[in-house]
């Protein structure tokens, strides 16, 4: 549960820190009428509520195994990634008809000295914000906070595109302003994109590990002569493993089974992350099998 209370710390901090960047972004933009800085406001406002729906998910998915759902709950924090993703697509819709309005009814918004300010330290503010949550992300293998640091990383693009239409506005070219709002739309659809690809790999079940080094930790354990049959599913923080060994036929049901909890072990031990394996046992002779592979591999390798 460490894990989850973590991740529920950093979304709550991340929150107010969005939720004052859009206040500031948001109200001067309504206030001097730049409909690019207003459209930003409101991208940073989702970026607060997509907080929040986080938080929803992270306690959803920390709760316990039960009898209907006995690989856990985890997959309610992707389900909250897809969420984050359909408010982008909406907010870059309202945005986008905004803008479309605008280009249709020009109006020349006023621009000043402390436009720019809000701005530049916005985006210094979202560029740490961004890079800390994709840090510890990766760090902590959460979904909702890599997807989270998407959101916020597109904010700072769209802050950039802001800075640059209201200097085009300062220059004469008050239409800029409304087109500059159009490509953030299409940044935040981008990013929303992006979040689905990375969720619906875990949804359909996107191996986690690679096959092959699940099948040398395996086979490093004494008594297994061969493993085959692996399957990996999960989050990238909770695991789940199903596999294949093959033990000599001539062991009993007692040592059998120890060496298939060697294998769990050794397998929960060198990859944290993994939080179940289920072992299948396959009491035929394999090891004369594979002595054989190997030795007409030695003879064909000889041969050569």
């Amino acid at each position: 549960m460490a894990y989850y209370e973590t991740v529920r710390r950093i979304l709550i901090m991340i929150f107010l820190i969005n939720i004052a960047t859009a206040l500031a972004k948001g109200g001067y933009g309504l206030l001097t009428g730049s409909l690019s800085m207003s459209a930003d406001g409101v991208h940073s406002l989702f970026d607060g509520t997509s907080n929040i729906i986080g938080l929803v998910g992270i306690s959803l998915a920390s709760r316990p195994a039960d009898k209907e759902h006995p690989y856990g709950h985890s997959k309610f924090e992707t389900f909250a990634s897809l969420a984050i993703a359909m408010l982008l697509f909406i907010s870059a819709m309202e945005l986008a008809l905004a803008a479309i309005n605008r280009l249709q009814s020009p109006s020349t918004p006023q621009i000043t000295e402390i436009s720019f300010a809000v701005m530049v330290i916005t985006i210094l503010i979202n560029i740490g914000v961004s890079a800390y949550e994709y840090i510890l992300g990766k760090r902590l293998r959460s979904s909702i906070l890599v997807a989270d640091s998407l959101h916020t990383r597109s904010d700072i693009l769209a802050s950039l595109g802001v800075i640059l239409g209201l200097a085009a506005v300062e220059m004469g070219y008050p239409q800029v302003d409304p087109v500059i709002a159009l490509l953030i739309c299409g940044l935040i659809v981008m990013t929303g994109i992006e979040i689905i690809r990375e969720s619906s790999q875990v949804l359909l079940d996107k191996a986690l590990l690679e096959e092959s080094q699940i099948i040398d930790l395996a086979e490093s354990v004494h008594g297994v002569c061969t493993c085959h049959g692996v399957r990996t599913r999960g989050t990238a923080g909770e695991i789940f493993i199903d596999l294949h060994i093959g033990v000599d036929s001539s062991l009993s049901i007692d040592a059998a089974h120890k060496v298939s909890e060697e294998v769990e072990s050794m397998i929960k031990s060198r990859i944290p992350r993994v939080r179940d394996v289920m072992v299948h046992l396959e009491p035929k002779d394999y090891c004369d099998l594979k002595a054989q592979r190997e030795s007409q591999s030695s003879n064909n390798n000889g041969s050569q």
